[in-house]
C-alpha cells in the first residue's frame, strides 16, 4: 500500500530551519511496531501518523512517535500536522483562519491555523493540560556531571532545578548565560539516567534569559537521548511545561503575556516558539503555543 507523507519544518517560516517533522497520511492498518519502525526510518525527532477521528466531527486522530517510542502529546507535531491538514483540506479558507481538531492521546486539541497573504501557515493551540510542578528534587552534582557543567552554573533569580509537566515531564535546568548553555551536552549517559530518570522521562530543557536575538525572551536547548533525540531544534511540549516555571518564578501581573522562546540555534536550526500566558489572581489559568510551519517535501511510503 502506498501512503502519502509530507515533511515540514516547524516553528520557523523559512525552509531548512526549525524542527523537521514527518507526517504520514492514510496510516490505517499500521500497528505500533510498524509506526515505530517508520519513525526510525525517517530518523527525525518526531513522526506523526494520521488516522480517521474517533468522532467524525473532528479533523483527525493522530499518534506521535519519537525514535524511542510514543508520546501522548507534543508541540511541533501538533503545529505541523494542523498546518498541513489546513493547507490540504481547506486551502480556500486558510487565509481567514480555520480550526483543525486533533484527537491526541492527551485529549482533543483545537488548533487555529491562518496564513496571511504571501506567508506560511501559522498554528496556535491552547494547552490541553496546564503545567504542574512534579515536586521532584534534582541532585545538582549529578545534573552537572550529566551535562558537563558545574553546579554553580545553575539558577538565576527565583529559577532553580525542577521538574514540570503539561502532559510530558521535563527536567528544567536554568543557567546563567549563553556561554554556559553553549557548553551543555550529553556528557555522561550513566549520570544522565541517574540524574533524570526519577522525572519519569529523561528529557531535559535548559534555558537562560540571555538571548541571541534581543527581541526574544528565553534561549533554550533540549536533550533527550533515551528517546533517540540527542538534541531537539524546537520542543513545544517542553515549552508547555515551561509555562508553569515562567508563571511561578517570574510572577507576571494579571493579564495575558507572550514570551518568545528561541531554540535550535546551536544546531544551525533556529526556531521560534510563541508561549502565551493567561494569569488571573496571580495564577496561571491558561496557556497557548504558537508557531509557523513550512512544507519541505512529500512522497509515498510503500509499507
Amino acid at each position: 500500500m502506498a501512503r502519502s507523507f509530507h515533511v515540514l519544518d516547524v516553528f520557523t517560516d523559512r525552509p531548512l530551519e526549525g524542527n523537521p517533522l514527518a507526517v504520514v497520511l492514510d496510516a490505517e492498518g499500521l500497528d505500533d511496531a510498524a509506526m515505530l519502525a517508520i519513525t526510525r526510518e525517517f530518523n527525525l525527532s518526531e513522526t506523526v501518523f494520521v488516522l480517521p477521528p474517533d468522532d467524525p466531527v473532528n479533523s483527525a486522530k493522530i499518534r506521535i512517535f519519537t525514535p524511542g517510542g510514543e508520546l501522548p502529546f507534543a508541540g511541533h507535531p501538533t503545529v505541523g500536522t494542523a498546518a498541513l491538514l489546513a493547507e490540504l483540506r481547506a486551502p480556500s479558507h486558510i487565509a481567514n483562519g480555520v480550526i483543525i481538531a486533533l484527537e491526541e492521546k492527551i485529549g482533543l486539541i483545537h488548533v487555529e491555523v491562518q496564513r496571511r497573504r504571501g506567508g506560511v501557515p501559522r498554528a496556535v493551540f491552547a494547552l490541553p493540560k496546564l503545567s504542574e510542578n512534579l515536586n521532584i528534587d534534582l541532585d545538582p552534582v549529578l545534573v552537572a556531571k550529566a551535562l558537563g557543567l558545574d553546579p554553580l552554573d545553575f539558577g538565576f533569580g527565583a529559577h532553580g532545578l525542577s521538574v514540570w509537566s503539561a502532559g510530558v515531564p521535563y527536567s528544567m535546568v536554568p543557567v546563567k548565560d549563553l556561554a554556559t548553555i553553549a557548553r551543555a551536552r550529553v556528557a555522561d549517559r550513566e549520570a544522565w539516567h541517574a540524574a533524570f530518570a526519577k522525572a519519569g522521562r529523561e528529557g531535559v530543557f535548559i534555558y537562560t534569559r540571555e538571548t541571541v536575538k534581543p527581541e526574544n525572551h528565553v534561549h533554550a536547548r533540549m536533550f533527550w537521548p533515551a528517546a533517540g533525540v540527542p538534541e531537539d531544534p524546537a520542543t513545544g511540549s517542553a515549552v508547555a511545561a515551561f509555562s508553569g516555571v515562567a508563571a511561578t518564578c517570574e510572577l507576571p501581573e494579571d493579564g495575558t503575556h507572550q514570551l518568545i522562546i528561541e531554540q535550535g540555534f546551536e544546531m544551525g536550526r533556529p526556531s521560534l516558539i510563541a508561549l502565551d500566558l493567561d494569569v488571573r489572581a496571580g495564577r496561571l489559568v491558561g496557556a497557548a503555543i504558537g508557531g509557523s510551519a513550512v512544507r519541505i517535501s512529500e512522497g509515498k511510503l510503500y509499507v
